[in-house]
């Protein structure tokens, strides 16, 4: 059986065209420009007049908290939350309870992400001080990569002795994604602070950004980029957060990278100003930061320093987003509205759609090398978001799916919104209801 969407407007490797996409059980069976077919009497037709086709996203960064924190999130809840948002693959983090340090724990998500997701899955495997002889055991073709935390963020995984670091570089077969902020300078930055407010045991939010501080991150993504240069190791700096972190990468095809950057919705859309309204609910790790900052960010969209865009989706219950600068939980739920976001820059002339699309889809699938996916091509997996770019709707508490029952888009108006989503050729997402029958696929890598 197949399934027709005509009339689209179809974004796809650096055109825009009207056309109609074919689908034949899990895969594109054909893409035809300028022309509708004339259907079969058990074809599938979805008229797409007025929306626009795009692969479906693939986000390399998520936290979905399961095993071990699941009262707030989990991934059943956050891959239908990701269907709704047309993310039609994630790669999830391994600072879970416990975190996924061994193989056992590994092989345990994948079991997860079978039964419960519905989109398509894969798990980064996380580095720690002392399993660096397991790197090399890693599978290239179910594993995305090595997660390395040079620096404390939520969890216990920082791995901080240099010598462990070293080794990790040394010793991963696999693209290591490096969280990047330096402990010594956020400790010494607290104790700055709590000197000045005489021994004070949390600040207001707003100083979150002064102790995790453009300093800190600068200082472990040098560090990162330059050990990944003395190893040849592959690099991929997750959520660069600031205007000079921008200096450490080049401006140059993505196949031909050792080193590669990632930037976050957080800090695309948010800055130090909006602490006042928003509060703790925008406190992350690395933290947002200056306008100047942001606006350097969305420039390298565009130059060529930024090759993917991602969401560091992290969900917390409201109740432990409440303290400061060092109480409250860092990490917000953007993953249902990062597509959104961006394409509502592309309506702000920020970036053109097709960069959207480059960004978010494209560019992840390349740089994981993952398997017929990213791309409206024939005989790829059909992974694909129909959006409405005139709908003009508001975030209401009513419209998203987290398990945390939050977001700091509410009450923010998009033009754009997500219609449906297709995951392996089957709809998870349409008219507002995710479709629990679906189930998505494992992520394979052609590596090498």
């Amino acid at each position: 059986m197949r399934t027709i969407i005509s009339n689209a407007n179809i974004v796809n490797e650096g055109k825009c065209f009207v056309g109609t996409v074919v689908i034949r059980d899990e895969f594109i069976e054909d893409i035809i420009v300028g022309e509708t077919i004339e259907p079969n009497a058990d074809d599938t037709i979805i008229d797409a007049t007025g929306l626009w086709l795009l692969p479906g996203v693939i986000d390399d960064h998520v936290h979905f908290r399961e095993p071990g924190l699941t009262h707030k999130a989990d991934i059943e809840s956050e891959s239908r939350t990701a269907a709704a948002g047309g993310v039609t693959s994630y790669m999830e983090m391994p600072n879970t309870k416990p975190a996924t340090t061994n193989l056992e724990l590994l092989e345990e998500k994948f079991q997860l992400g079978a039964e419960k997701s519905r989109v398509n899955y894969s798990f980064f495997f996380g580095a720690s001080a002392d399993n660096s002889d397991l790197l090399p055991l890693l599978d290239p073709h179910r594993v995305p990569g090595v997660k390395l935390f040079m620096g404390s963020s939520t969890g216990n995984m920082c791995v901080g002795d240099s010598d462990a670091v070293r080794k990790v570089f040394e010793k991963s077969p696999l693209l290591i994604v490096a969280h990047c902020e330096d402990d010594a300078i956020i400790e010494q930055n607290i104790k700055q602070f709590k000197k000045k407010y005489k021994g004070q045991n949390d600040f207001p939010v707003r100083y979150h950004s002064r102790i995790r501080s453009i300093e800190a991150c600068y200082e472990a993504s040098s560090k990162a980029v330059q050990m990944a240069k003395e190893t040849g190791a592959r690099l991929h700096i997750a959520h660069v957060s600031s205007e000079r972190e921008l200096d450490l990468f080049e401006q140059k095809p993505l196949e031909d990278k050792q080193i590669t950057a990632e930037a976050c919705i957080a800090h695309l859309m948010f800055t130090t100003e909006d602490y006042d309204s928003l509060g703790t609910k925008i406190k992350c790790n690395p933290s947002v930061k200056t306008s100047e900052d942001r606006d350097a960010l969305r420039d390298a969209l565009t130059d060529g320093k930024i090759d993917v865009v991602a969401t560091d989706h992290a969900p917390h219950l409201l109740s432990e987003k409440e303290g400061g600068a060092l109480k409250a939980s860092s990490g917000m739920p953007l993953i249902q509205f990062s597509l959104v976001t961006m394409l509502e820059l592309t309506s702000e002339g920020v970036l053109p759609i097709e960069q959207v699309v480059r960004l978010m889809s494209h560019n992840p699938a390349q740089l994981y090398k993952i398997d017929r996916r990213g791309f409206i091509r024939r005989g790829y997996y059909a992974d694909l978001v129909l959006v409405n770019p005139n709908a003009n709707w508001q975030v209401t508490s009513g419209c998203y799916y987290t398990k945390c029952g939050w977001t700091p888009m509410e009450g923010k108006v998009f033009k754009w919104k997500v219609e449906r989503t297709i995951v392996n050729g089957a709809t998870a997402f349409a008219n507002g209801i995710v479709v629990d029958s679906v189930r998505g696929r494992e992520l394979r890598y052609n590596v090498e």
